[in-house]
């Protein structure tokens, strides 16, 4: 089973995160989280986001999520893929040159990404959509095109995901079942 590493941050989607996490762990693979400034054994708090008819999505607090690993010391060698969940997190997280050096690790090597709602905001920062198509929530899609990618919008629900190579997307949580079978497809091939 693949040895996979899931980054984080204060105010990450609680749903892109704890779902996903426990989807892996169920299928037999091994999630590593991380985040900057934290080691194994701190928490980040989440954001729980709904769609409840507002123009946009509304935010309510979430719960302490477990940080595994450390960022410091990780070797990205030591992964074979990488998940970035949304919510608020990536907005600052892309600030984070060592953030945007690991995407680029996964991209170059062409191992398997999988990026959900604003996760994408974090690809376009690291220079790694550029001829790319990648689904996003709908609020991020100026990044993607700025980024030189194609976006691909969630067609009638945000049930979607999208494959382009090694690369799946997903607009929001109410994709996981598609986000991560896809994306588990893409483990099991390598």
């Amino acid at each position: 089973m693949a040895k996979i590493l899931m980054l984080v941050g204060d105010f990450v989607e609680d749903y892109e995160a704890m779902v996903p996490y426990q989807m892996l762990l169920m299928l037999g693979h091994e999630v590593t989280t991380v985040c900057p400034g934290k080691s194994a054994g701190d928490t980040v708090a989440t954001a729980i986001h709904d769609f409840e008819g507002h123009q946009t999505y509304s935010e309510k607090p979430g719960h302490n999520f477990a940080v595994t690993g450390d960022f410091e010391t990780l070797n990205a060698g030591d992964f074979d893929a990488l998940v970035i969940p949304g919510g608020r997190a990536p907005e600052y997280l892309r600030l984070n040159e060592k953030v945007l050096d690991l995407v680029r690790h996964f991209a170059d090597k062409n191992q398997p990404i999988a990026a959900i709602c604003h996760g994408p905001q974090i690809l376009a920062a690291a220079g790694v959509l550029k001829e790319r198509q990648c689904s996003c929530y709908p609020a991020v899609s100026p990044e993607v095109q700025i980024g030189g990618g194609t976006y691909v919008p969630p067609g009638d629900g945000m049930d979607t995901a999208h494959v382009d190579g090694n690369l799946v997307t997903a607009p929001a949580w109410p994709a996981h079942p598609a986000w991560m079978r896809e994306f588990n497809k893409l483990l099991s091939a390598d």
